[in-house]
């Protein structure tokens, strides 16, 4: 991780973020996320619409966020992910928060509030499709439909080489529901990703695994709809 010098300014509002979600702290949301299986060092339980309207109050500093990221609570790993600088976050940074991922939300979370405005965020979307954790792979997947919705000027082309990672990644069971969900946003991107995807989905069902199977199953009944429409013609 790079070294940056701290600054008062920094670590007043740090500390002023640290008292307000205390304040937000609901137990009955830290016990259902940690009946879901979504568990952290410390987790307040503050949700996560409180969490977007009380970043809004707060500009964006990157100082600011790789503090929160270091407290390592639920509430400021969330909060880093929606008060850092996209154009200030390195390979590294994105690497180092990525691997240390401890649930699904907190993925879904970088995923959708930050990674996907970085510069590198096609490339790490591929890389971690391979990677070895879990969760690394369930971020790059993540990533890939959140680039499908998110990046509208972006050519199909771009898009073309997740399809080859996904034909690997949708054998993994854990995986079935966030593959399912990437493959829809790019399905319904355009017309011609949306053939891709239909090819894909008919593949999936002559694979030997059963949730492969009905994962193709799926996807191919909801891409093959008349009701499809296509959010970039």
């Amino acid at each position: 991780m790079e070294f940056l010098l701290d600054n008062p300014e920094s670590e007043k509002i740090f500390q002023q973020l640290l008292r307000l979600v205390n304040l937000r702290k609901n137990g009955e949301t830290a016990a259902l996320l940690k009946s879901q299986g979504i568990e952290y060092s410390r987790n307040l339980g503050v949700p996560l619409t409180e969490l977007r309207e009380l970043a809004k109050n707060f500009k964006a500093d990157h100082l600011l966020a790789l503090k929160l990221w270091n407290k390592q609570w639920r509430e400021t790993m969330i909060l880093a992910t929606l008060l850092d600088e996209p154009e200030k976050v390195s390979e590294e940074q994105m690497d180092f928060w990525t691997k240390s991922f401890q649930n699904h939300e907190i993925a879904e979370q970088a995923s959708f509030n930050l990674w996907v405005k970085t510069k590198f965020a096609f490339a790490k979307a591929i890389e971690w499709g391979r990677g070895q954790k879990h969760l690394v792979r369930f971020t790059g997947i993540h990533l890939m439909g959140r680039l499908a919705i998110a990046e509208k000027s972006a050519i199909d082309e771009m898009f073309e080489p997740f399809f080859e990672e996904l034909a690997v990644l949708g054998k993994d069971p854990r995986l079935y529901s966030v593959t399912y969900r990437t493959l829809i946003a790019l399905g319904t991107r355009s017309q011609k990703l949306n053939e891709q995807a239909v090819e894909l989905a008919k593949s999936f069902r002559e694979y030997e695994f059963l949730s492969t199977q009905k994962l193709g199953e799926a996807l191919q009944e909801e891409l093959s709809a008349d009701y499809v429409t296509f959010r970039i013609n």
